[in-house]
């Protein structure tokens, strides 16, 4: 039998009160229920009507970004790749003399061969004009850099480096070293040094960093900056035990402490 209460009515036994607080409880989370479905249809709706409002423009953007995607692959496959193996092709003939320049004994005229190409085959120079843009100019640049500064043309091969471009754990700190190198023979310290510096820094390894780090203190005692130089030399004995320059480390570091305490 249904029954209601009156008005003024006050629940009086515990079962009455749970029960109008179960009620309260349902009728709240109803309504809030109802709340978060009321907004969520609001918003859906408001989204569908700007897609439908700005259909037109959606599908241009995806078209233009399909395209640059496929664009982007296509160049890959189609340009790209063939155009680099294609330099990487014609260089192997200079990369052979810069080779056997390096390990042969009639170095200048091999060293020559490598820039400028022999047997009818491009040289590095040739690669740098022919192939710009591709990873084959840009190793070029390095071989190119290397062989002026063997030929004693260091103006060259500083311009050469300097266009050289790596992230590789070896190359890249060879081509600053051999800049350095370079000043060193044009009698400009200060710009050697900082070359060496960078040389040391950019990629941290076993053979290169205390390689640099000795040119760079050996540099620094030309320059009376000795206690730069002990602190070069402190860094391979401490940091590099193994490596060649730390065999003769101590007579430097001795050296460098003499000049620092004047």
């Amino acid at each position: 039998m249904a029954t209601y209460k009156k008005r003024g009515y006050k629940p009086t036994t515990k079962a009455e009160i749970d029960n109008d607080i179960e009620n309260f409880d349902n009728v709240e989370e109803n309504s809030t229920t109802a709340e978060v479905f009321n907004t969520l249809d609001e918003t859906a709706s408001k989204t569908e009507d700007w897609v439908a409002s700005n259909q037109k423009y959606i599908f241009v953007i995806i078209g233009v970004v399909a395209a640059l995607v496929l664009g982007y692959l296509g160049y890959n496959e189609f340009v790209a790749q063939p155009k680099e193996s294609e330099a990487m092709n014609d260089m192997s003939q200079a990369k052979i003399y810069f080779n056997e320049a390096v390990n042969g004994t009639e170095k200048d005229s091999l060293y020559t061969l490598a820039l400028n190409g022999g047997e009818g085959k491009y040289g590095m120079l040739d690669i740098i004009n022919e192939h710009g843009g591709t990873p084959a100019a840009n190793l070029a640049q390095y071989y190119a850099g290397m062989a002026y500064l063997n030929l004693k043309d260091y103006k060259k091969a500083i311009d050469h480096l300097s266009d050289f471009k790596s992230e590789d754990q070896a190359l890249a700190p060879l081509a600053k070293g051999a800049i350095g190198d370079a000043f060193v023979q044009l009698n400009q310290l200060d710009d050697a040094l900082d070359y060496y510096r960078q040389a040391a820094d950019i990629r941290e390894n076993e053979f290169t960093t205390p390689m640099y780090l000795n040119k760079a203190g050996l540099i620094s005692l030309e320059l009376g900056k000795a206690k730069d130089a002990l602190g070069y030399f402190e860094t391979i004995k401490n940091e590099y035990p193994s490596s060649t320059e730390a065999a003769t480390v101590d007579v430097f570091i001795g050296k460098a402490q003499v000049l620092a305490s004047k």
